[in-house]
C-alpha cells in the first residue's frame, strides 16, 4: 500500500552502504520510522528529502510492519538555518525534543505545525533565538499534555502572584511566599513580563505565537523556566541542547 503525506525528517541514521533509517513526523500518520533505500548514492532521487529538517511531499510504501520511502519532493529546506551553526544546533534540538514528545503512529499534526512555524521563525522571520526556543518548549508541552496552570497562585489564588514562580514538577504557578505549601521540588522565578509571555504562549492564538517581546532579564527568566520545565516533565536531558549551549558559550 502507498501512503501519500507531508513530513519532516527528525532524525537520520546511516544504514548499510547507501541507505538511511529516518524518523519522520508526518501530517497524516504521526511519527513513523522509514527506510530510505539508496538515498546516499550519487544522484539518488531521495537524497534531498532524506536530510534532517527537510519538509517534503512524501510517498511511502507500506508492506507489513516495514515502511520504505518511495518519493520525496522537498517543499522547505530552511537554508538560512542550515547556513548558521547556532541556528542549526537549535533546530536540531527542536527535532530531538519533538521526536521524544511524539509517540509512534499517533496523530501529531499540531506538533508538526509548531515545529514548522518555529523553523520558519528562525529561517525567514529572523526572530530572536531565545524567544523562539522558549515559545517552542512551552507550546510543545501544552500540545503533549503538560500544560502548566498559570491563571493564578495555586495556594492563595492571587491572580497576579507576588514574586511569581513556576513549580517544575507540579506545573503550577505560586507566590514566592507560598512555596512551602506547594510541595517538594524546584520552582523557577518569573518576572511579571515573563509570566505575561508564558500566558501568551500557553493561552494565546497559535498564529501569533511569536508576537511578543521582552527585556533581556525577563527573556532570560522565561527561557530558563521553560527549558527546566520541559526537562523536568520529560525526565531527561537532550544532547543537542548541550551542544547548542556549548556553541553559545564559545
Amino acid at each position: 500500500m502507498l501512503l501519500t503525506t507531508q513530513g519532516i525528517v527528525l532524525r537520520e541514521v546511516n544504514y548499510k552502504e547507501a541507505d538511511k533509517i529516518l524518523t519522520v513526523l508526518t501530517r497524516d500518520f504521526g511519527k513513523r520510522t522509514v527506510k530510505a533505500r539508496g538515498c546516499r548514492r550519487k544522484n539518488s532521487r531521495l537524497t534531498a528529502g532524506s536530510q534532517l529538517l527537510v519538509f517534503s511531499e512524501m510517498t511511502i510504501h507500506e508492506r507489513g510492519e516495514f515502511l520504505t520511502l518511495s518519493e520525496a519532493d522537498p517543499q522547505q529546506q530552511f537554508w538560512s538555518v542550515r547556513q548558521d551553526l547556532e541556528l542549526l544546533a537549535l533546530a536540531s534540538y527542536f527535532a530531538e525534543v519533538t521526536e521524544s514528545a511524539c509517540q509512534e503512529g499517533e496523530e501529531s499534526s499540531e506538533a508538526l505545525s509548531l515545529l514548522l512555524n518555529c523553523l520558519y521563525a528562525l529561517d525567514t522571520l529572523k526572530k530572536p533565538k531565545e524567544l523562539v526556543k522558549a515559545a517552542f518548549e512551552l507550546r510543545l508541552l501544552v500540545l503533549t499534555g503538560y500544560e502548566p496552570l498559570l491563571d493564578g497562585c495555586a495556594v492563595c489564588g492571587l491572580p497576579e502572584p507576588e514574586n511569581p514562580r513556576l513549580h517544575l514538577s507540579q506545573g503550577v504557578l505560586h507566590c514566592a511566599r507560598c512555596k512551602g505549601q506547594v510541595g517538594p521540588g524546584v520552582s523557577m522565578p518569573l518576572s511579571p513580563g515573563a509570566l505575561a509571555a508564558a500566558r501568551h504562549i500557553v493561552l494565546g492564538n497559535p498564529k501569533k505565537l511569536f508576537s511578543f517581546s521582552l527585556a533581556p532579564e525577563s527573556m532570560e527568566l522565561l527561557g530558563d523556566a521553560t527549558e527546566a520545565f520541559l526537562m523536568t516533565q520529560h525526565e531527561r536531558g537532550f544532547r543537542t541542547l548541550d551542544y547548542y549551549k556549548q556553541l553559545l558559550r564559545y
